[in-house]
Formats: structure tokens, sequence, C-alpha cells
């Protein structure tokens, strides 16, 4: 069995105009698929390590983190149901908030399997919770927004994360892409 933790990675076409649900669904699909591409071929050790700067963010550490954004967001917020969220270790922050501790020792296979299924929760719930976009929910982060911002912020968390990826994986083994 190969030590690779993510296989081959191909990035679905994104739809760049029509809908507005399916286009915002379509990038969505596009993030996730970009954010794994840049873990591709990576093995448990690799997607552990810490190599940009003083920061203790890995690639792991960010998977850890989008699966609970996608459970967060469409789950908790959206759909106003309790996730069944991963027990991974955290830690208090400064600002007293929490983040996932990275020396959680939960094998990559299992945190990208749990990513999976997370991504896939939301695709279940997408259709239910965005019938009507303007519908208010309560937004402990933002207060009141309407649907549509929800679903813009998620596309916002994966922008910023597969930013933060291009710079881990460039340091890890030099590759990049946009």
């Amino acid at each position: 069995m190969s030590d690779l933790v993510v296989q081959k990675i191909v990035r679905p076409e994104r739809v760049v105009s029509g809908p507005w649900l399916e286009v915002i669904a379509s990038n969505l699909d596009y993030h996730r698929a970009t954010f794994l591409w840049k873990c591709e071929g990576l093995s448990d050790a690799q997607l552990r390590l810490r190599a940009v700067g003083s920061s203790a963010l890995t690639l792991l550490g960010l998977m850890r983190h989008l699966q609970g954004v996608e459970r967060a967001w469409f789950q908790r917020t959206l759909a106003g149901t309790t996730p069944d969220f991963f027990p991974y270790r955290t830690y208090a922050t400064a600002d007293g908030g929490e983040w996932y501790d990275e020396s959680d020792a939960t094998p990559a296979r299992d945190v990208y399997a749990d990513y999976l299924k997370a991504c896939e929760e939301s695709r279940q719930v997408f259709a239910r919770v965005t019938v009507d976009l303007a519908r208010i929910v309560p937004n402990r982060e933002f207060g009141d927004t309407d649907v549509r911002f929800v679903l813009e912020h998620v596309i916002e968390e994966y922008a910023r994360h597969v930013g933060h990826a291009d710079l881990l994986r460039e340091a890890i083994d030099g590759t990049t892409g946009e």
C-alpha cells in the first residue's frame, strides 16, 4: 500500500455563468478539489510538516480546519443541526477561540476520510438550505446574515486557505501551481 495519503486529484470544471446556485456549488467543489490538489502525493509525515517561517500551520491542520468549516457553516449555521465533529485535539487561542493542535496523532488518512465525509455532508444539505437565499440565519461571528453571505464566506475560507496551502506545499517539496 502506498504511503501517499491523497492520491490523484482531478479538479472539476467550474460553472462560470448561469443560475447563481450552480455557479456557487461548482466553485465550492472546485476550491475543495484545489485544496486537495495541494495535498496530492504527500505522505502523512509531509502533511504534518511545519514549513513556513515560525507558523505551526500544516496542510493536515488546514484539512482538519476545513472539515470544521464545512460542518459549522452548512450544518450548524444553515441547516440548524448539531454537526458530528470528529474529536480532534484542540487548544485555546489567545483570543479565546480554539484551533487544532498539530500534535494530534490522528492518522492523516483518517483526517482525509473525515474531510471528504464533511464535504459530502455539505453537498447533501446544500439544496435544502439554499431554497430561500434571503433567509436570515443567526451568525455568532458576523451577526445575523442571509444564506448568500454564508455561502460566500465558505468560498472566502477556501480562498484564504488554498493560498496558505500554496505556500506550505512549495516549502515542502517545491511544487507550485495556480
